[in-house]
Formats: C-alpha cells, structure tokens, sequence
C-alpha cells in the first residue's frame, strides 16, 4: 500500500501505476473511493501514468482529518500530489465531488499544470432556485428540501442520495440495502463527508468554468439520475476552451462503474 505524504504530516493512499509521456489523475466522488477507477486504471496504464487516490476521510485515507477538511482543502491536496509527484501532461478527471474538487482546484491554481479537463456527471450548483434548474435532483433540490434533509440522520441522507444515484438498489430486501450502505458509509468519516456535502451545495462555481484555458470534457449519463443531462448544454454554452462531451447511453450517475471499459476507451481517445 502507498500513501503520499501532505505538507501537514498527513497520509493520503494512493495508487501509482501505468507509464508514458501522459499522466491521468482521477478524482472520485462523495462517499466513493478511488475503487471506482481500479479498471479503467488498468486498461489505460499501457497509455499513461494513472494516479488514483482517496479524498481525505475517504476509504484508505479515512483518518486524514486531523483539520478541518473542506472543498480547497482536496484542492490544495490535488496540488502537492501534482508537485510532489512530479506530475506533466495531465488530464484531470473528475466525478461528481471530484469534479467539485476539480473545480476548485482551478479556482485556486488555474490550469498551467494541465493539459485538459474532464467533468462527470456534476453541477457546478448543487442547490436549485428560480433562475437555476440544473443542480441536484434533476432541479428540484430547493434550499428549502435542504434545511430539512439538514434535520435527519446522516445515514438518512446517505440513502436518499444512493438510491437517487442508483435506483435499482430501492428493489433490494431492506436489511440487505441498510446493511450494505452502512458497510459503505463506515468507511468514511462521518464528520469529513459531512462537511464536505454542506460546502458543496455552499458553493456555486459557474463562473470557474469560464477560468478553464484547456479542453473542456464532459461525460454524462441518459437519462440520467441525480443530474439533468441538459447540463451538457450548459457547459457548452458556457466553455471558453475547446469543449466535446461524450454520452453515456442507459446509465446513472454510477457512469463510470457501470462502464469502466468504455469510460477508458473515452479518455484514451483524448490522449492521442
């Protein structure tokens, strides 16, 4: 097991694999792991250098929460591993959270250190108003739904957004789906993830990709689940670099997972 050192004496882990002149760093989502890219990491290692890693109170990097851990806080992470690392060529690609991240990583450091950009499957605003209908829920997650989701448990919260995601699991015995997620949920620290979804849906980073100066990606899912696949039109309104997206027929927000190999043949095309 490898674990990069931060500034602050903290351990992230992380997987290193793959060679070649690019380098793919892949950041994971909300309660995630770098698990989900385990695949397309080995498919894409005989192209480039693959680096995977948990977020701060995530998975193998659970207890790195010694201070407090906000959305800059995996922004400044993604740079000292890009520096650390020694990291060139890189194609940043992010999913859901990680595509918060990635965003705020651009806010903070701008984009000379990368060579483009991929975003799946996120908002750039989670909370939903009169003059915006493309964060979460598909537009219908209001200010107001917040406050009261604000009032329940966290593994209350966990299973509306899991079974939003993905919601074929809703057909599973309820002790079987209770148990699973709780399973999943105690690999994270509660007080991280939470903290982490209030920032989210604090922040509203349209206007940060306007800052993008390298090639815009974005991967989405038909029909979709927790997001509205117009987003797409969205971004490409709104990009001032050169912008593609791919779509993801029949899937959710689990693209990724319910495609390793096809999201990898996607990115290896954006490296030649």
């Amino acid at each position: 097991m490898s674990y990069f050192k931060l500034k602050n004496g903290e351990k992230l882990y992380y997987e290193d694999v793959g060679s070649g002149k690019d380098t793919i760093v892949m950041l994971h989502g909300w309660t995630s792991s770098h698990y989900i890219y385990t695949e397309p990491a080995s498919i894409l290692k005989e192209k480039a250098r693959c680096i995977i890693y948990d977020h701060r109170g995530h998975s193998g990097s659970k207890s790195a929460n010694k201070e407090e851990v906000t959305m800059e806080t995996l922004a400044r992470d993604l740079n000292e591993i890009i520096i650390g690392l020694n990291l060139k060529n890189i194609t940043l690609v992010g999913w859901s959270m990680g595509a918060c991240a990635v965003l705020n990583y651009v806010r903070l450091f701008g984009c000379e250190a990368l060579r483009q950009i991929v975003l799946c499957d996120m908002s750039p605003k989670l909370i939903n108003d009169e003059s915006w209908k493309l964060g979460l829920y598909k537009g219908q997650y209001t200010q107001q739904d917040r406050e009261i989701d604000e009032r329940k448990s966290s593994f209350s919260q966990y299973k509306k957004f899991v079974l939003a995601t993905a919601p074929s699991l809703g057909k599973l015995p309820r002790f079987l789906l209770g148990t699973q997620l709780l399973k999943r949920l105690m690999k994270c620290d509660i007080g991280v993830i939470k903290n982490l979804s209030q920032i989210m849906e604090d922040q509203d980073n349209r206007n940060v990709v306007g800052e993008i100066t390298v090639p815009l990606r974005y991967f989405y899912p038909t029909p979709g689940s927790i997001f509205s696949p117009e987003l797409e039109k969205w971004y490409r309104k709104n990009a001032v670099s050169d912008f593609q997206s791919v779509e993801f027929p029949n899937s959710t927000h689990l693209l990724i997972a319910e495609n390793p190999r096809y999201f990898a043949e996607e990115i290896e095309k954006l490296l030649k």
